[in-house]
């Protein structure tokens, strides 16, 4: 029926057989002028494109040589203050993000769309300069790809690892902040929660208690029953502050050449596991498996090593010739309570410290 009527009877004439057989025979005469033409195509691609393809995926010379993008690098991710040079194209974030994962390097998965919604598209970013605090799901930056139209990009998903050497020195610190300041939200919530709750319950019994303390004789403060909470709360402010004074009494009793010294041990035991297992992770960085789990069959172990990958990642800075205005018109006023209270607790130490060594 797709033929046609028409068709098939001019098919059914006499010599149109003969005539489709002179034609075949034509093609097989010209059979290996095509095969040639085939191989000249071949060898015109391999020259122009072979070297390319071992300089990317073999070698990775425009990778690691900087001169510019390797064919794998979809574009450059602006986001946080940072542009981010290693973005690769993902189809399947939760199959990639499996296989990426063993390449040890922090990445941001972000979804970009363009002219409205209508073109989509996924890419994984490298980070592997500054820190990782400002970097959340949710957080929104512009992408740029290798023909420079621009993407709106949103972080969907992360995939955390060590970033750097000064990162993982101070992440210790950074996790006892939040830890007390979620600590002190918490204690303050609860605290807010039961003062409102009291304040209810005796606003429904106010009139009920007005009319037992009418009736009811003046009770007296019994010293006997909270005895027990002073002394308890006395036993723990001895011992804070006992301990407190035994550290301040042991760090004045160094010399002012030892002074350093014990500060930079106790810095070196806090942030010193931190930066060792940063430190081994950093080095087992690989390429390898980002290029993988797009199905690309890499048989070589490419490291990013630490002063490498900090190139991937470029920092905001000022433009050259611009000049800063640190005066800031609507700051805080400064007030001098904070340095008194300071020096007043320095002369207090000295003083405990003074005392301590008399006694002796």
């Amino acid at each position: 029926a797709q033929l046609g009527v028409e068709r098939l009877r001019h098919w059914g004439e006499e010599g149109v057989e003969a005539a489709l057989a002179r034609l075949i025979e034509a093609d097989l005469e010209l059979e290996q002028d095509f095969a040639a033409i085939v191989e000249v195509e071949k060898l015109t691609r391999c020259c122009r494109d072979l070297m390319t393809l071992a300089n990317n995926f073999i070698s990775f010379r425009d990778f690691y040589g900087g001169r510019g993008k390797a064919i794998f690098q979809a574009g450059t991710l602006y986001l946080d203050g940072r542009s981010f040079e290693l973005c690769v194209r993902v189809e399947d974030v939760t199959k990639h993000a499996v296989l990426a994962a063993l390449s040890r390097v922090y990445l941001v998965y972000c979804d970009c769309v363009r002219t409205g919604g209508e073109e989509k598209m996924t890419v994984a970013a490298a980070v592997t300069n500054g820190d990782s605090d400002q970097l959340c799901i949710g957080r929104n930056g512009v992408f740029y790809d290798r023909q420079g139209r621009d993407w709106d990009a949103t972080i969907v998903r992360i995939i955390d690892h060590p970033i750097s050497i000064r990162q993982a020195f101070w992440a210790p610190y950074k996790r006892i902040g939040r830890m007390v300041g979620e600590q002190v939200q918490k204690m303050a919530a609860a605290r807010s929660k039961a003062a409102e709750e009291k304040a209810a319950a005796s606003t429904m019994q106010t009139g009920q208690k007005k009319e037992e303390a009418k009736g009811a004789a003046p009770q007296h403060f019994d010293v006997g029953k909270f005895a027990g909470i002073f002394a308890a709360i006395g036993l723990a402010v001895g011992a804070i502050g006992t301990a407190l004074a035994s550290v301040v009494t042991g760090f004045f009793r160094l010399s002012w050449w030892q002074m350093p010294l014990a500060i930079l041990g106790v810095m070196v035991l806090i942030s010193g596991p931190s930066v060792i297992i940063a430190s081994f992770k950093l080095h087992r960085r690989n390429l390898g498996p980002l290029l993988d789990a797009n199905g690309w069959a890499v048989n070589t172990r490419a490291r990013i090593n630490i002063p490498f990958g900090a190139s991937l990642t470029g920092m905001a800075r000022l433009p050259a010739g611009s000049v800063q205005i640190l005066a800031d018109p609507y700051a805080e006023k400064k007030r001098p309570w904070k340095g008194v209270l300071i020096l007043v607790l320095l002369l207090l130490a000295l003083l405990v410290v003074a005392k301590l060594r008399w006694f002796k």
